[in-house]
């Protein structure tokens, strides 16, 4: 019973991720985590994130800023080519620590980030790769791309409109990437998860539907606070869990 309270509340957090409210992911990733275990919850939550990723471009498909994304998303695939290598043969207990590290990695970033606004990163290719590179990998390992992925767009100013269609773009394609690997590789996806999924599907649309209300709530600098705190809270959860 618990399982499938755990796993309900963790696809409604997805949908209202995808909506805009980035920093949640956390708190999904924890939940998954919990309920499937670090690994294999992985598997089970890629096709429910790209069919949030597929909610978001629809509505966003008018916000996406393509020059950013073509800047950021090859450094992502590289990644992601990285931590399929890396994590095939790690242990569940290796594995739920890495997932760990990466949310605190995640959460000084953000909070140095936010503590130093007024630095400006340099607009340059390395600065994209590097974050691209980290993003890509944390988001095979975890499904916790957002931390990386947020400083760089962040980093850009764009407004939040722009922000969201255009990660949504970006975690589109990257979902769509890592799909093989979790079906030929990592043995994450199957007949018995993709079951699990269509049960879920329905919480991800509710979450959506609700997300998109909050985010009308919130101005620009309240929503790069929030994207903070957040990343903060589901670290704590992840450590305590």
């Amino acid at each position: 019973m618990l399982t499938i309270i755990l796993a309900i509340c963790g696809s409604f957090i997805i949908g209202i991720s995808k909506a805009g409210l980035k920093g949640m992911g956390v708190f999904m990733v924890t939940l998954m985590a919990m309920a499937f275990g670090a690994k294999a919850s992985t598997g089970i939550v890629v096709p429910l994130l790209l069919l949030g990723d597929i909610m978001a471009v629809i509505y966003y498909k008018k916000n996406c800023r393509w020059k950013y994304l073509i800047k950021f998303l090859p450094a992502m695939i590289l990644g992601v080519f990285i931590a399929v290598w890396f994590g095939k043969d790690l242990s569940e207990d290796i594995f739920k620590k890495w997932m760990a590290a990466i949310i605190l990695i995640s959460v000084v970033i953000m909070w140095w980030r936010d503590r130093y606004s007024d630095m400006s990163f340099p607009n340059s290719w390395i600065f994209a790769g590097t974050m691209g590179v980290s993003a890509g990998f944390t988001t095979m390992i975890g499904n916790l791309a957002g931390a990386f992925s947020n400083i760089f767009f962040l980093a850009t100013r764009l407004p939040k409109v722009e922000f969201i269609g255009t990660a949504a773009y970006l975690y589109l394609i990257s979902n769509m990437v890592k799909i093989p690997f979790h079906i030929f590789v990592w043995d994450t996806i199957s007949l018995q998860s993709l079951k699990i999924n269509a049960m879920l599907a329905v919480m991800v649309g509710l979450g959506f539907w609700v997300g998109l209300k909050i985010v009308d709530l919130f101005n620009e600098k309240v929503f790069r606070k929030f994207i903070l705190v957040m990343t903060a809270l589901g670290a704590v959860l992840i450590f305590v869990r």
